[in-house]
C-alpha cells in the first residue's frame, strides 16, 4: 500500500466513523483497564456481560480487593481463563492501592509492571483513556495490516512499529479503533467481505474469484 493509498484508506474509514470508540463498556480509567485485562482471548461482548454485573458492586481497586478472590471469580467465571485473570486483577488492584493511591498510572513502564498487563493492554489504556497515539496490535489489527499491505510484519511488535511509521499523524489517535472494527466486521479472518469493503481500492489483497 503506497502512502497516498494509506491516506485515502484512513480518510475513508474516518468519513464513515468520525469518532470511533472501543466496544468495551467502561466509565473510568480503572474500569477500562479491568475490561482490557479481562478481554484477552475473550470477546468484548462476553467481557461486557460480566462487567455489567461486577462494576455496580466493585469498580475501584479497593472494592475489588474487598470482594476477595472467590467473590471476584463469581462475577467473571463466564469469561475464558477467569481464574488466572482474577489472580492478575487482584494483584493489580493491590499494587494500584499500595503504590499509586488507587489510580491507574499514565506511563507505559508503570502499566506494564502490573500483573497481566502486557504491551497491548498498556497501549489500549494509553490510547483510549489518555489519548496517546499508541497502536495496540490485536489479532484483527495484525491480520488487516498484513492482508491489506498497510503494515506487513511477522510479529505484533513489528506491525505496531510499521503502523506508527506509516499512518499519517492526523489519523493516529483513532487508527487503532478503525482497524479493529474493520477487522471485526469487514476484513474478517476466514472470509473477508471484500465486495462490501469501502477501502478495497486501496488494498493489496486480491480475493479469489470463482469462475
Amino acid at each position: 500500500m503506497k502512502p497516498a493509498q494509506i491516506d485515502t484508506f484512513f480518510a475513508t474509514l474516518q468519513a464513515a466513523n468520525p469518532h470511533p470508540v472501543t466496544e468495551l463498556e467502561y466509565t473510568s480509567v480503572f474500569e477500562l483497564l479491568t475490561a482490557v485485562l479481562l478481554s484477552a482471548q475473550a470477546t468484548d461482548v462476553g467481557v461486557n456481560k460480566a462487567t455489567r454485573r461486577l462494576y455496580p458492586v466493585a469498580n475501584t481497586p479497593q472494592q475489588i480487593l474487598d470482594l476477595g478472590i472467590d467473590g471476584l471469580e463469581s462475577y467473571i467465571k463466564t469469561i475464558g481463563l477467569y481464574r488466572s485473570k482474577a489472580k492478575h486483577l487482584m494483584e493489580t488492584c493491590r499494587i494500584l492501592a499500595e503504590r499509586h493511591g488507587g489510580a491507574v498510572p499514565r506511563t507505559r513502564e508503570a502499566l506494564e509492571a502490573l500483573p497481566g498487563v502486557g504491551r497491548k493492554t498498556a497501549n489500549v489504556v494509553l490510547n483510549v483513556a489518555f489519548g496517546e497515539p499508541t497502536m495496540a496490535v490485536d489479532t484483527h489489527i495484525f491480520r488487516v495490516s498484513n492482508r491489506t499491505g498497510l503494515a506487513p510484519g511477522k510479529t505484533p511488535l513489528a506491525v505496531e512499529q510499521q503502523l506508527l511509521k506509516r499512518i499519517p499523524a492526523k489519523y493516529l489517535v483513532d487508527a487503532h479503533h478503525w482497524l479493529i472494527l474493520h477487522g471485526r466486521y469487514v476484513c474478517q479472518a476466514r472470509k473477508p467481505l471484500c465486495h462490501q469493503c469501502a477501502v478495497s481500492a486501496c488494498c493489496d489483497f486480491k480475493p479469489k474469484t470463482t469462475g
